[in-house]
């Protein structure tokens, strides 16, 4: 079982990955590509807070990206 010192980075850089295809898709990946930069942004955030807690929940949102 991985901690979530382990998988928070890896979520983030997956999402990275996603963010990159939104973008090359052009216009009509507008939307998610804003959806994604503002998941990414809350999860760096709550990084550098170190709240625990609200990492848990960005990690959560990471998650749900596709």
């Amino acid at each position: 079982m991985s901690s979530l010192g382990e998988e928070y980075p890896k979520q983030q850089a997956r999402c990275r990955e996603v963010l990159e295809q939104y973008i090359e898709i052009g216009t009509a990946g507008n939307f998610g590509a804003m959806m994604i930069r503002a998941k990414l942004k809350e999860a760096d955030e709550a990084a550098v807070s170190g709240d625990v807690a609200r990492m848990l929940r960005a990690f959560e949102a990471m998650k749900d990206v596709q």
